[in-house]
């Protein structure tokens, strides 16, 4: 009698045929995408109205893996597609799952208008320091002193702090995690995915091949940092959140808070009252 093939509790949110994925060893990316996967399982959110939108880089490839009505978009544009298809249909649940550098460099001005707007989109940004799948680049998020191709003798420019950028900009909801904190990030998320507004949740990943290789980093050393120089500091104010290993990088569930959606603007503000009465009853 021929044995059944072995099955993985995710095997349904899987397009099986597509793996083995496209991430190098040691990246954390897959990581990350297995707490989004779990999380929006575990939700009990209808995910035959659930979409996963993701933009261009090594983190963009998460929504050809996803067993969902799924979007590859063009570089920096996943936020505008994921918006679009909210306000078409405000009954969707709307993930964004995409990179550092797709989401706050070619893709930062898209990010600051929906969190302003309060778009109900939940956004995870997997963050590794550079652009992993061109190259190597420098990027938005990296260190300062940190070395990639562009920046080979260190990077002079101060990095983006996401969470007081997510913040600063409107967003309702804010953590950031690292894949090593698997637990908390898996239930952060599902937190997001199940309030309204613009969520963001920032998750810390090693890139070995390109920005570890450069800085003399393996993968588990990159995973040490994580153990050994990050702090947990629940409700931390988002100013103290710079990216900072020498001192200790503060992790954890910054902001929750309540304000009115895009959608509900909207209706107050632009459509005819016969069409909400109708709408209400």
């Amino acid at each position: 009698m021929k044995s059944k093939p072995p099955t993985h509790p995710l095997d349904g949110l899987l397009r099986t045929d597509r793996i083995p994925h496209i991430w190098c060893p040691g990246c954390g990316i897959g990581t990350a995408f297995s707490s989004t996967l779990i999380a929006m399982k575990s939700s009990g959110i209808d995910l035959q109205h659930t979409t996963m939108v993701s933009g261009i880089g090594c983190s963009g490839r998460g929504a050809g893996y996803v067993n969902l009505d799924s979007y590859h978009t063009t570089h920096g544009r996943a936020i505008p597609f994921a918006t679009g298809m909210k306000l078409a249909n405000p009954e969707l649940n709307v993930v964004v799952f995409s990179g550092d550098g797709d989401l706050f460099a070619i893709g930062g001005n898209h990010f600051i208008h929906a969190a302003r707007r309060n778009v109900e989109l939940t956004v995870i940004c997997v963050n590794n320091f550079n652009y992993g799948m061109t190259g190597g680049q420098v990027a938005a998020t990296t260190p300062i002193d940190a070395k990639t191709t562009t920046t080979p003798m260190g990077n002079p420019d101060a990095p983006f702090n996401l969470p007081l950028l997510a913040y600063a900009s409107g967003a309702t909801y804010v953590a950031r995690w690292t894949i090593l904190h698997t637990r908390d990030l898996t239930d952060s998320i599902e937190e997001a995915l199940l309030r309204r507004g613009f969520s963001f949740i920032e998750v810390l990943a090693p890139c070995p091949i390109n920005y570890g290789r450069r800085n003399k980093e393996k993968g588990i050393d990159t995973m040490r940092l994580f153990q050994e120089k990050t702090i947990i500091k629940n409700d931390a104010h988002p100013a103290e959140l710079d990216v900072d290993f020498s001192k200790g990088v503060i992790l954890g569930n910054f902001i929750d808070r309540e304000r009115p959606t895009c959608t509900d603007m909207y209706d107050k503000t632009c459509r005819p009252q016969d069409l909400l009465d109708e709408k209400a009853a």
